[in-house]
Formats: C-alpha cells, structure tokens, sequence
C-alpha cells in the first residue's frame, strides 16, 4: 500500500519527534504481510438524499491482507474483501432495500472486493493506491488517496499501522443503478458516492519472526 515514510511508537517518540525519512534503516522493519484489524478498522460511504442531505453508512464485515514495501513503497500492495450483507445505514428499511435487486443484489453478489494494481507517493504523508473494485461482477479502476497514520507496537506487543482515506464513485458504473425523480426536479439518491476508509493491520506473526 506504499504508506511507509516514518514510523511511530507513541510510547517513548516525544511529541515534537520529527518523520523519520526514506533513508532510515528502520522503515525497512516495515516490510512485512499484515491482516486488517475489523475490530479497529471502518469501511464507509455518503451519498446525498433526495439532494439536500447526505446519508451516511459503513459495511461492518470485511477483511483484507497488505503486503507492505518499507523499501520500495510502490511494491506494496493490498486486497480487501466486504460482505454486502453487513451494509448499515441506521435504517432497517434502508439497509434491505440497498440488499435488494434494486441495489446490490446481496444473495446473488454477496461480496465487494478491491486488488491493488499499483501505489505511488503523492508527498509527504499522503498516497494513492490504484486498484480493481469488484461490485455485482462488474470491476473497473479505483484510485484511492491514502494518508499515512504512523505505525507502532501495541500493549499485546502486535506491530500496527494506521492509514485513512477516501474515494469518489459513481455507483451506476458499477450498475448500482435505481432511483427516483422528484417532482421539484432531481433524483431520490445521487449517483455519486464518496467511500471512506479507516484503517488499522496488524503485522503477521510470520512477518515478526
């Protein structure tokens, strides 16, 4: 996922400590395999109802696998798979009507999936990862901007790093494609969706080793 320009242990880096740069020995010890932590990570969305408001929801079910580069950041990379079915907006109603034929179709495709395809520094902190995303059988490109949070060791001694990030989608391009006219002009659901990740993995024991 290319996010490793500096590394973070919150419990002995001062807070006025500065980056640590591309040269340090040390981001290599980032280089390993890592499992996204569900517990401790959020997928998202928003898009605009009936074009005053946004709804906002998250799939609560998903995992993935990094393979991170501390070396050679734009070798990383990062495959992310979501269960529909765990789709939730606050609104139950909503949720089975975004499962439904309308929308999803969750029973015939329960899984939306991402596989990286490339990465590349912007600066600084921030990154952009491009990949494949995987709705209702129809895979087209995504380009995600990514900001690196910092990496560190946690109290069970696990090896973390956190990124968040967004994207923009329009959804009928993955044939996400119901709505409704209203009748001062407009339409019931936007087609434009902003995704919305934050993220923490946990470095694989193999990779510790």
């Amino acid at each position: 996922m290319g996010l490793f320009t500096r590394k973070r242990d919150a419990a002995v880096v001062p807070a006025t400590a500065t980056a640590v740069l591309d040269t340090d020995p040390a981001l290599a010890a980032l280089t390993g395999d890592y499992t996204i932590d569900p517990a401790h990570s959020s997928i998202g969305f928003t898009v605009r109802h009936a074009m005053v408001t946004n709804v906002k929801g998250s799939f609560t079910q998903h995992e993935g696998t990094l393979r991170l580069d501390g070396s050679d950041p734009a070798r990383s990379t990062a495959a992310i798979d979501v269960r529909i079915d765990s789709v939730d907006t606050g609104i139950k109603d909503r949720d089975a009507h975004l499962l439904s034929g309308d929308f999803f179709d969750a029973e015939a495709f329960p899984l939306m999936t991402f596989r990286s395809t490339a990465a590349e520094r912007v600066g600084g902190d921030r990154y952009r990862l491009t990949g494949d995303l995987t709705i209702k059988d129809v895979t087209r490109p995504l380009s995600i901007d990514l900001e690196f949070n910092g990496s560190a060791t946690d109290v069970y001694g696990n090896e973390r790093f956190g990124f968040e990030g967004s994207a923009e989608i329009l959804r009928s391009e993955w044939g996400l494609t119901w709505n409704a006219a209203l009748e001062a002009g407009g339409v019931m659901v936007s087609d434009k969706v902003k995704l919305t990740f934050d993220i923490s993995a946990v470095k694989s024991a193999a990779a510790r080793a």
